[in-house]
């Protein structure tokens, strides 16, 4: 599955508040810097949320090793999933770590669709607020899971916040009044036009520049966003 991307110009803001205009400006700048990102890597949808959840304190190269055993042994649909033994889930999912506590979740979320006879588009035809309470009353999705799933699988525009986002925007001097999940996802939410395009393509950015430059320890150094961030002015 690929998502779609959206240029630097691809969608349409109104006039509007400084705090909107800076957060199109590092869209712009990172999409100039990186391009589009065709993120989230995956076949198919179902890959999609597997990728989600392993995903979870896990760095991305054990979760592709771990999607690749799945491949390999033929359990990537939520009724292959179910048909496998705790202990043989388990093994094939060790590379993503955690794996006995996220073999638990993928069956958990694999045993929730087959209420809905696997049809994932009979799951993502719900509006955005109920799909995403149901996704978290599904044992091991949180807020970043759901919202993942929301945005990558069903198409639907809601931000997904991360330790990327938080670490880049606070850097940046943008920070929400409450510093929560969903004060982090209001910032976005009531400065941008809801277009799951645009959301996709700006997380995919901010994760692809905080893996790159803007780590725990950044190299700030031919950052792109360096001009406008007080903490790597003074680095």
């Amino acid at each position: 599955m690929k998502a779609r991307s959206v240029g630097a110009k691809g969608a349409q803001v109104p006039e509007s508040p400084p705090t909107a205009a800076r957060l199109r400006s590092i869209f712009e700048t990172l999409y100039r810097a990186y391009g589009p990102q065709h993120w989230w890597p995956a076949s198919d949808t179902f890959e999609m949320m597997v990728g989600a959840i392993l995903t979870q304190s896990a760095a991305w190269g054990n979760v592709e090793r771990a999607i690749a055993n799945l491949k390999a042994a033929g359990a990537l649909s939520p009724a292959s999933l179910r048909a496998l033994s705790q202990e043989e889930l388990a093994r094939l999912v060790r590379p993503s770590g955690y794996f006995n506590a996220k073999a638990r979740k993928l069956r958990a979320l694999a045993e929730h669709l087959a209420r809905y006879d696997d049809d994932l588009g009979r799951l993502f035809a719900q509006d955005l607020d109920s799909l995403r309470w149901e996704l978290l009353g599904i044992h091991g999705i949180g807020e970043e899971t759901a919202d993942s799933i929301i945005l990558y699988g069903a198409g639907k525009p809601v931000f997904v916040i991360d330790a990327y986002t938080r670490r880049i925007l606070g850097r940046l001097g943008l920070r929400p009044a409450v510093d929560s999940y969903r004060g982090w996802q209001r910032l976005f939410g009531d400065n941008l036009p809801p277009d799951a395009a645009l959301f996709n393509e700006y997380h995919a950015l901010l994760v692809e520049h905080g893996k790159r430059t803007c780590r725990q320890e950044p190299r700030c150094e031919g950052c792109a966003l360096r001009q406008g961030c007080d903490f790597g002015r003074k680095r």
